[in-house]
């Protein structure tokens, strides 16, 4: 499956490719409006953290899973919780029957998180948390094994996704109306900011927006439309810009189409500055840098031929990197089919690795900077992200404003294989979702 935001000429020259501005539309890595990157020297300083994905049936089984992929390399943890976990059901409630631990780690107690990280110190290791509705909840669990080990708070590391937007766009999971759902989101970037120092309070996600249709472009946009809505929404608290925004993070999706998705990063990087500098009036550089996570496309594994999802999963992995991404789950070859197995995990997480260690890719900040086709399409996802985000403000914003029914159908367009087993699946987690809203609102 490969989607085009823009056909391309069959060759480029500089007759038909606008003339870069070093200084104001690239800059060097490390520098405003960090086109080419956030840091200097990119991965020759510090290689992207590779954050395997994972969580499953019970903590102990979850946890020995995260053993398992520590042991063969993996930098990082990413938890995946299952479906009554994130929209704040225990797991004996009726309406959890069937999605126990399906989707993820079922956790219901302080106990249930101890035993998730059960010789895993907490100050060795950052953990990123895919958690929204209930993040609030599922940080302060977090904290408190961290405190039970001894681990000072400064000292904790790592993500909380807390994105309760793409949630309303997107995904389903969300348990209350914006306005309240804001504040959790705005009081978490207020507390983190006063005692979890390196914790990062938001993971803006145009992932699960790309999941559910759209296009490049629109995964772009619609994500900092999203991060405009909880800058404002902090502002509107009485936080201090450069207090909150330097711990805002992002998480992208990575596609096939090679050269549009490393476009797609560093369009988003020079477009978030942008903002940042001209429209909040940030003055920490840090604020103004677009952090982000990627994970390769989901909706782009196949049931059928699943050992050519090994190959997909390369080419989206080396978009993510090519395009300066600072964390990186790769998906597993069998994840069409169900759970990854520890070989398939195995199998993603080397993906990464040979990445790193053996394609050269590494060596050089933005290796592709200055290609007339990277730089090209780096000009026109911004120049339509942009247009699309004119839209949205003229709309009343991401709260008042409503997508046309056709702005998120490209994967309507595209060629693909649906699976019957990806069809159940999402069915019946849609499914659980409506019961749970539709209980919810008859009370």
């Amino acid at each position: 499956m490969v989607t085009k935001t823009t056909e391309l000429p069959v060759t480029f020259n500089p007759q038909n490719t606008r003339a870069v501005d070093y200084e104001k539309d690239l800059g060097d890595p490390g520098d405003f409006p960090y086109t080419r990157g956030i840091y200097k020297n990119m991965y020759r300083g510090r290689l992207w953290t590779m954050r395997q994905y994972a969580g499953y049936a019970t903590a102990e089984e979850s946890n020995a899973r995260y053993k398992y992929l520590l042991a063969q390399g993996t930098t990082g943890l990413s938890v995946a919780f299952d479906l009554p976990t994130q929209i704040g059901l225990d797991s004996d409630d009726p309406l959890s029957a069937g999605e126990v631990g399906k989707v993820g780690v079922a956790i219901d107690s302080l106990e249930d998180m101890e035993r998730l990280f059960a010789g895993i110190p907490l100050d060795e290791v950052s953990t990123s948390m895919t958690i929204n509705a209930t993040a609030a909840i599922l940080l302060s669990l977090y904290l408190a094994v961290a405190r039970k080990q001894g681990v000072a708070f400064n000292k904790v590391r790592g993500t909380l996704q807390n994105d309760i937007l793409k949630e309303y766009i997107a995904r389903g999971t969300y348990i209350y109306p914006p306005a309240p759902s804001l504040r959790l989101v705005t009081d978490v970037f207020a507390y983190c900011a006063r005692e979890v120092p390196n914790w990062n309070t938001i993971s803006i996600s145009g992932y699960h927006i790309r999941e559910a249709g759209s296009t490049a472009v629109q995964e772009v946009a619609f994500t900092l439309a999203d991060g405009i809505t909880y800058v404002e929404a902090a502002l509107a608290a009485g936080l201090e810009i450069d207090d909150f925004a330097p711990r805002i993070s992002f998480f992208f999706n990575a596609h096939n189409n090679l050269l549009e998705e490393i476009a797609k990063y560093r369009a988003a990087r020079r477009l978030w500055a942008s903002i940042m500098r001209g429209r909040f009036k940030a003055r920490d550089p840090r604020s103004m840098m677009l952090r982000f996570h990627t994970q390769t496309a989901g909706s782009s594994l196949t049931a059928q031929q699943p050992e050519v999802n090994v190959v997909r999963t390369t080419i989206q992995a080396l978009a993510a990197v090519l395009g300066g991404t600072q964390s990186l789950h790769t998906n597993s070859m069998d994840e069409a089919l169900a759970l990854p197995t520890e070989d398939a995990a195995r199998v993603a997480l080397r993906t990464q690795q040979v990445i790193a260690y053996e394609s050269g890719v590494a060596d050089t900040a933005d290796p592709l900077a200055g290609s007339y086709a990277v730089e090209h399409l780096t000009d026109d996802i911004e120049e339509q992200a942009r247009e699309y985000l004119k839209k949205i403000e003229a709309m009343g914003g991401m709260l008042r404003g409503k997508l046309k029914p056709d702005t998120c159908n490209a994967r309507y367009r595209s060629p693909r294989i649906v699976t019957r087993e990806r069809s159940k699946r999402r069915s019946k987690w849609w499914s659980a979702s409506i019961v749970f809203r539709s209980k919810r609102k008859s009370r």
